[in-house]
């Protein structure tokens, strides 16, 4: 028997069997779990590679933006599953305004659009599904290190510091509710969306070198694991953490 037997989990942000999230999805459903993807924009994309998965799930379209599909997504999540208990919050999108170190310049539409997309839906997500955790859950959200500045990250690594406060506050509101909030902060991969990121190559390239554990840009599995790992009941007193998997890179110093 898996760690997430007989859990409902609903996973967002599968755009290539690269991604994270998939592997999070394949994870879950080996290890137990009946799984709801969902996808914006390109859905017949996420239609065609949520097949690859072990048992092919329904996908309903999101955008976490839009206030009318955030309405009825519990109502559309009900007609494929009785209730959930996790939800993997792997969204994020910053115009190219705002990276590759155009930092200064940027305008605050650009940046507004970036802390919409990917920090604010953290909370609208969990919200608007909160009336299907009846019996408490797990919400984990993909992060990545925010702790100091990088090259070419720029408004994206502002987002994301926003995203670990996010994360801390939601966890306040819902533990009275039996939700744990936590977050994974992986190291870079090579994924679409990092590789859409100008300048990406520079960002990883010493990863490797200074991860006293080594760091492989091509492998999403121990992100996947660990997100796996904070569904389960096996942290059941732990949320508003980060959890990094990023082969150690965070702890050291030059």
């Amino acid at each position: 028997m898996g760690i997430l037997e007989g859990k409902r989990i609903l996973v967002t942000g599968v755009l290539t069997d690269s991604s994270i999230a998939f592997h999070v999805a394949r994870l879950a459903q080996q290890q137990g779990a009946t799984v709801v993807l969902t996808g914006y924009g390109r859905l017949s994309l996420v239609e065609r590679i949520a097949k690859r998965l072990p048992e092919t799930p329904p996908v309903l379209e999101l955008d976490v933006t839009d206030d009318e599909q955030l309405g009825t997504l519990a109502a559309r999540v009900s007609e494929h599953v009785d209730g959930l208990d996790g939800i993997v919050h792997s969204i994020g999108f910053t115009p190219q305004e705002a990276l590759g170190g155009n930092f200064l310049n940027t305008e605050w539409a650009d940046v507004a659009t970036a802390m919409h997309t990917s920090t604010f839906s953290l909370k609208s997500l969990t919200t608007s599904l909160t009336p299907l955790m009846k019996n408490g859950g797990s919400v984990v959200a993909l992060d990545f290190d925010n702790s100091v500045s990088y090259p070419i990250y720029d408004w994206m690594g502002v987002a994301k510091s926003a995203l670990t406060s996010t994360a801390r506050y939601l966890a306040r509101y819902v533990g009275d509710q039996g939700i744990r909030v936590n977050l994974v902060s992986a190291g870079p991969l090579s994924t679409m969306a990092a590789r859409s990121i100008p300048g990406f190559k520079d960002l990883a390239e010493h990863w490797p070198e200074r991860a006293p554990l080594g760091w492989d840009i091509s492998d999403p599995e121990p992100a996947a694991k660990a997100v796996v790992a904070l569904l389960s009941d096996w942290f059941p007193a732990t949320t508003g953490e980060v959890v990094h998997v990023d082969g150690g890179f965070h702890s050291t110093g030059a």
